[in-house]
């Protein structure tokens, strides 16, 4: 690893493009080093995680909206969609967008936090369309994952867009981009360039996940994974973008991050050296914002020791700066304490969630945000009263620089009406690597059999993991294989509906 310093220059510094970020990110992805072996079986891993909470949403609204456009965007050689026969293709670029949304839907697969937010997996869609069109075999496409997780955890490392009120989308695309670029052994000078529009067109603002928030958060990976396609598409064409981007007077640290006086330290893998950052990501086991998983294990272990909820006086969680201002009452959402809220809001709310994990001791991704169960009045009740605070204490373990430290937890202090208190804390979720039942493949398979045993005949489970699990093998073609389909009529809609522009004039 090799860490950069990263800052404004002057135009008439005139940048050197080797100096600049966008470069470095583009010259390893260009000369990765071979995958290890525990990389290529976390890959696996992550390829099923996305499949199982794609199918498991495969009919909710956003995704069935998104698989409608791409179905208006047909082509013969090009990607498949999840759920659907492998004889219906779509442009790849709309591959992306429908299939990532489909994984994005349920808020349920693997998180990685640090000085930004981000879901790396967010990154797998786009790339396996991309393969699909192109007809890669695996071995490329393991290496465009890892590459695309390398870049995207260094990034969120590094740099802090929440703090200047931007959306962790402005890493997850140059990220997809490194990915699809390294995936098609494109030279570092396309893949610059790519990178240079990826960054100048990604940056957005965090309201997407503030207020009321929208089924857009759902959509954003796709938006992310069609903006990568199409700037290497570009870029494939001898196209050059904006650059410096990251470092220009007038480019995206100067006036979206930090300003002039700022200047970011980012830690790169140097050409040649094998991408690892995938084992430092963790997925969830509960169908909610990543800062509540350990939380939602810590309310279930609690609510044990309590024989009567209507009982409890007050609820006090302490935590990191993240955790109280992002899905705590430090945000200062009304939203988040309303039973009328989106589901969306509610598993942004550590509040109401607390409250649903300590009535019901589990936790359903569809069933804990029931508009039945939002309403209920001893939920409602308990609810309110939950609030949190920052504790330092916990900031400082979020941001452990050693991953065997970093906490993503906190301590709750129950207290009943007749003054006895009951209390726990969790640094980490029990499916985290440094938890208490760390994630392998097992418990990766079990998930995916747990939300598609009912729709996904055995055949097809058994091919679909096999193909995830002998990735490195597959030939080319045999890529459609990790974008499982459901039988026939399961999935609606299987054609496009009319509603959109895209669906006229197809005829």
């Amino acid at each position: 690893m090799k860490t950069y310093t990263v800052k404004v220059h002057p135009s008439a510094a005139r940048l050197p493009r080797e100096e600049q970020l966008a470069w470095k990110i583009a010259s390893f992805a260009a000369h990765c080093g071979p995958l290890d072996d525990d990389v290529v079986e976390m890959i696996a891993c992550r390829i099923v995680d996305n499949a199982a909470v794609a199918l498991a949403a495969i009919n909710r609204k956003p995704v069935a909206a998104a698989r409608a456009m791409a179905l208006a965007h047909p082509r013969k050689r090009g990607a498949t969609l999840f759920g659907l026969s492998p004889e219906i293709r779509v442009d790849t670029e709309w591959a992306a967008w429908a299939n990532a949304t489909a994984v994005r839907e349920l808020d349920f697969h693997d998180t990685f936090l640090a000085a930004d937010y981000s879901h790396p997996g967010d990154s797998i869609s786009p790339l396996v369309a991309v393969a699909q069109q192109m007809r890669l075999e695996g071995a490329a496409l393991a290496r465009g994952i890892a590459v695309a997780y390398e870049i995207h955890v260094a990034l969120v490392k590094a740099i802090s867009l929440h703090k200047y009120k931007k959306d962790h989308v402005a890493h997850l695309a140059p990220a997809t981009t490194a990915g699809i670029g390294a995936m098609l052994g494109l030279p570092a000078e396309v893949i610059f360039q790519a990178i240079n529009q990826a960054v100048h067109l990604a940056f957005s603002t965090r309201q997407s996940r503030k207020g009321e928030i929208s089924s857009w958060k759902a959509y954003v990976p796709g938006f992310s994974g069609k903006l990568a396609i199409e700037c290497i598409d570009r870029a494939m064409r001898g196209e050059a973008a904006p650059s410096p981007i990251y470092e220009g007077e007038d480019s995206v640290i100067a006036w979206m991050l930090g300003g002039p006086e700022t200047s970011y330290q980012v830690s790169l893998p140097t050409e040649g050296e094998s991408p690892r950052a995938i084992m430092e990501t963790y997925t969830k086991a509960h169908s909610a914002e990543y800062q509540a998983q350990a939380l939602i294990d810590l309310a279930i272990e609690l609510s044990g020791q309590i024989d009567d909820l209507s009982e409890v006086r007050d609820i006090l969680l302490e935590t990191s700066h993240h955790t109280h201002y992002v899905i705590g009452t430090g945000a200062n959402d009304p939203q988040k304490m309303d039973p009328e809220a989106s589901r969306e809001t509610l598993d942004h709310s550590i509040m109401y969630i607390l409250a649903v994990a300590l009535e019901d001791r589990k936790w359903h991704h569809v069933d804990s945000y029931t508009r039945e169960r939002a309403h209920r009045p001893s939920t409602v009740e308990l609810w309110h009263k939950i609030r949190t605070v920052e504790d330092q204490v916990w900031t400082e373990r979020y941001h452990d620089p050693d991953p065997a430290k970093r906490a993503f937890g906190g301590r709750l202090i129950i207290t009943m009406k007749d003054g006895r208190v009951v209390s726990g804390e969790r640094s980490v979720a029990d499916a985290h690597p440094n938890g208490a039942h760390p994630w392998r493949w097992p418990d990766y398979v079990g998930k995916f059999d747990g939300l598609t045993r009912k729709a996904l005949n055995p055949v097809q489970r058994d091919a679909f993991l096999s193909a995830a699990q002998n990735l490195i093998r597959l030939d080319a073609g045999a890529v459609d294989a990790l974008v499982p389909a459901l039988p026939a009529g399961t999935v609606t809609p299987s054609q496009p509906t009319g509603e959109g522009i895209f669906d006229h004039g197809l005829e």
